[in-house]
């Protein structure tokens, strides 16, 4: 009776690891061996001494933006929207979304653009004000207004992760189906027009800009690459890979305008997440194991400084129970780099030396 009892108990696990319905249908694909943290990615503890401000005032501080007075915002994922005096304290609140505040940027005239992961692109006042500016395109709305990045005439680019899969549902899910719901976006406030620059990408992440503004770079997270549109030239309108094959699982960029772009990598790359790319059925039965057991992000401090040739100039780690980590942004005023994180109660510093790190360029590299 026992060993039938067991017999019951197994094929009722297996039909349910094997049939139960879930919210993906993955898409095969081979993802790339992943590089070796050596050489330009070897693994060092130079985050390990970054200062942290805002603690406890909220979880998950996903980007900082930095007003022309210093000024620290960022946005919590209880939808405030925060300031802290340019010593990092005194917090003030300054809007509630009442979604999920994600990629902060400022337009020429002092609005703080806000991608919202349920709100969409969103512009805030000085005031306090809250205006949607765009909250679909081409007919679909946003399902997970992720980054934005805003040129020195206030259009702004900004990404919707995935249409398929919000913020609720987690980049897990999309990054586990694979399926290219992610798009790249352009609100042009003179118009009030919103036009989609590309589509199909996988999880499209963070966006920035060039320090000339001929073209843009977006963080495709499912592909572990940087997608780079060309806005000027004979190349305009046309788009092409600046880097591929990444060590880590990219989240936000950003340009220091001044020819160095900032990659957060969420976390290095995860051998078993990789080694599912091309079975389908296995990433459904993962999925449908409790998440303790589906494969996880590593908690290790992770930033590339890239230069506008697709080259390696900086790698910035620290792989340690006590790293501030996952890192989801980067963002530059003068030498000090200001870091966010999806998950963290707190913000963080870095401060960079004063002589730059020189690596050489990973074949991963724009050509």
């Amino acid at each position: 009776m026992k060993k039938i009892t067991a017999l019951v108990v197994i094929a009722v696990i297996a039909a349910y690891l094997l049939f139960w319905p879930v919210p993906i249908e993955p898409v095969a694909w081979q993802a790339p061996q992943a590089p070796a943290l050596e050489g330009p990615y070897a693994v060092n503890d130079k985050l390990a001494n970054v200062s942290q401000f805002g603690q406890g005032e909220g979880i998950g501080p996903e980007d900082v933006a930095i007003d022309d007075n210093g000024y620290f915002y960022v946005g919590y994922d209880d939808g405030r929207i925060v300031r802290f005096d340019p010593d990092g304290k005194h917090p003030d609140l300054i809007a509630d979304t009442k979604g999920r505040p994600l990629g902060l940027d400022f337009d020429p005239a002092g609005n703080l653009i806000v991608a919202d992961g349920y709100k969409g692109l969103l512009s805030i006042a000085p005031s306090g004000a809250i205006k949607a500016l765009s909250q679909r395109a081409e007919g679909i709305d946003f399902g997970f207004t992720d980054d934005v990045d805003v040129d020195s005439n206030g259009i702004a680019y900004f990404t919707d992760a995935s249409s398929k899969f919000g913020p609720a549902m987690k980049a897990r899910d999309d990054v586990l189906e694979h399926g290219g719901h992610g798009r790249f976006l352009r609100y042009d406030p003179a118009t009030g027009t919103t036009d989609v620059l590309l589509d199909g990408l996988q999880f499209a992440n963070g966006v920035a800009l060039s320090q000339n503004e001929d073209f843009v770079l977006v963080t495709e997270t499912g592909n572990y690459s940087v997608v780079r549109y060309w806005l000027k030239g004979d190349k305009a309108g046309t788009h092409d890979i600046f880097f591929d094959n990444l060590p880590g699982i990219p989240d936000g960029i950003s340009a220091n305008g001044n020819g160095t772009f900032w990659v957060a990598l969420f976390s290095p790359r995860n051998a078993m997440l990789d080694s599912m790319s091309d079975k389908p059925l296995l990433r459904k039965v993962a999925f449908r194991l409790p998440e303790f057991l589906q494969p996880q992000p590593a908690h290790h401090a992770f930033v590339l400084g890239l230069n506008e040739q697709g080259q390696v100039t900086h790698n910035l780690q620290h792989n340690a129970p006590e790293a501030f980590a996952p890192i989801t942004s980067v963002e530059q005023v003068g030498n000090t780099l200001y870091l966010g994180s999806l998950t963290a109660s707190a913000f963080a510093a870095y401060v960079l030396p004063q002589t730059p790190e020189t690596t050489p360029a990973p074949q991963g590299g724009a050509q």
